[in-house]
């Protein structure tokens, strides 16, 4: 990689999170993390061993630093939002306390859903990677085969139409990978940026209006989109208190207009 665009700019260097007081916020967790730092700040993180996502940042930061010396322009600084969120969330349990485990985020949030359809095809790595590429960030996930009381639940307000009971038992099916997304870069909120990410809910549709979505790309009929998002502010508000009834939420509720049933 350095011999491919230089080596005046790019430098690596291995850390081990136990062995640095420094990077004591990083211990205990299971996955390799990349911090860039340009001047000495950080200005990007990438998590797990995804390698075109790797790449692509690399690429990336390495043209903007040539841009920040050349023209002299100003370089993006960023927080870890990670060890941010979990800043916060010790604070305030050592006010409060309250549980270890409580995730929480003071930026609007949505539910993103990865269906078992989209999960037994051995599409989760790749969907993750094109939500990560797209801008969004993962405050938490999991993977989980939901209930069938959780889902008849989950979706109370499609009891009684024709597809109902065949959803609730697609969802059921298989495991399903469960994702908390919030987004920093952009105008656009987080519950309108998801849902545009993903497309038309119907996969015929999506791959005629919108063949780059997501549901254009991995979905296949209905019910089998591939992805679940939040309608809007409120309805994430609800999905995530019933799947993540630990997660706390930003004060702030983003709305999203309701131009197309969600499955």
């Amino acid at each position: 990689m350095r011999m491919e665009v230089g080596l005046d700019l790019l430098h690596f260097a291995l850390a081990e999170a136990d062995c640095l007081d420094v990077l004591e916020k990083y211990r205990g967790r299971c996955e390799p993390t990349f911090l860039f730092y340009a001047g000495g700040k950080l200005v990007a993180v990438v998590r797990g061993a995804n390698a075109p996502l790797l790449q692509k940042t690399i690429l990336d930061q390495l043209e903007a630093e040539r841009k920040v010396l050349a023209e002299g322009g100003e370089r993006k600084v960023i927080k870890d939002e990670v060890l941010s969120e979990e800043d916060e969330r010790f604070s305030r349990e050592k006010d409060d306390g309250e549980d270890e485990d409580v995730v929480s985020s003071e930026k609007a949030c949505t539910l993103a859903i990865i269906k078992p359809d989209a999960v037994v095809h051995g599409k989760t790595s790749e969907i993750i990677m094109k939500i990560q590429e797209a801008g969004f960030d993962i405050l938490t996930s999991e993977e989980r085969t939901m209930t069938e009381a959780e889902m008849r639940l989950f979706y109370q307000h499609r009891a009684g139409k024709e597809a109902f009971e065949k959803l609730v038992h697609h969802m059921c099916s298989g495991p399903s990978h469960l994702l908390i997304l919030t987004r920093t870069e952009g105008t656009e909120d987080v519950v309108t940026a998801w849902r545009n990410f993903m497309g038309p809910c119907d996969p015929d549709v999506a791959r005629r209006e919108q063949p780059d979505s997501l549901r254009a790309q991995y979905g296949t009929e209905m019910p089998f989109n591939a992805v679940h998002g939040s309608r809007d502010g409120e309805d994430a508000r609800r999905e995530l208190a019933l799947l993540f009834p630990g997660f706390k939420f930003s004060d702030q509720v983003p709305e999203a207009p309701l131009d197309r049933e969600e499955e």
